[in-house]
């Protein structure tokens, strides 16, 4: 290995503990385990719209989002896609292949250029072992997920368009919100594709119902995002 080869590993392992550091779940890790585990990770860089992993890939490593945001999606043999979650910076994903390396089963995608720690299954495995607390937060983790894809499936069962489209633009008011003369701003580009995939619908679907939403006075636009001008009307319909 030469000179340079040897300064380049150490400016990435430094660059490795530093963003260990910032991921909430392994806070309060001690400082050596946390720089062993930097000698071992890899930071994945990404441009958006690429594919982290797709169905079938080996289940041989679990990832963190550093910078930018992670679709994590369902795709079914004709195209159909239903996105599952977003993960953004300081989240766990891939983390199913903690249940005995099986292959994967959904799609990874990055929403934005993306910086990603990349670990290793088993040594991943090792500091759940040994990290008590960092086990602990990724049950509640897992816990709380389980409880959103429920969630989720109950509204794709039980709820029609309107309400499941309603139902998501106050979540994304929530999230995204930014209080302005007309209402609530969602600051936070998204397309009317996704907006589909993320309620089992089409994207002409959407169009038709997201038109019937601002005749009705219960949003109104601005460039590509959307402004929530009547909270209670939507609210009724969700």
């Amino acid at each position: 290995m030469t000179g340079k080869a040897t300064a380049d590993s150490k400016v990435d392992e430094k660059r490795a503990l530093a963003q260990l550091r910032r991921i909430p779940l392994l806070e309060n890790v001690p400082l050596d385990v946390l720089q062993r585990l930097a000698g071992q990770v890899q930071l994945v860089e990404l441009r958006r719209r690429r594919v982290v992993y797709l169905p079938g890939d080996p289940g041989q490593s679990v990832f963190f989002v550093v910078q930018g945001r992670v679709k994590i999606s369902k795709v079914s043999r004709d195209g159909k896609e239903l996105t599952l979650a977003y993960c953004a910076a300081g989240e766990i994903f891939g983390e199913l292949v903690l249940a005995g390396g099986q292959p994967r089963e959904e799609m990874a995608e990055t929403m934005e250029n993306a910086l990603l720690i990349e670990i290793d299954r088993e040594l991943f495995e090792s500091v759940l072992q040994r990290q008590g607390m960092v086990g602990f937060r990724l049950t509640t983790i897992l816990a709380q997920r389980r409880r959103k894809i429920e969630n989720k499936v109950e509204a794709l069962i039980f709820k029609d368009v309107t309400s499941k489209l309603a139902d998501l633009l106050l979540h994304l008011g929530g999230e995204f919100g930014i209080a302005e003369r007309r209402g609530t701003l969602v600051d936070h580009k998204i397309t009317h594709q996704e907006m589909a995939n993320l309620i089992g619908s089409t994207r002409e679907t959407v169009s038709l119902t997201l038109s019937q939403f601002k005749r009705k006075g219960l949003i109104d636009t601005d460039g590509r995002k959307v402004i929530l001008t009547n909270h209670d009307g939507l609210r009724a319909l969700a």
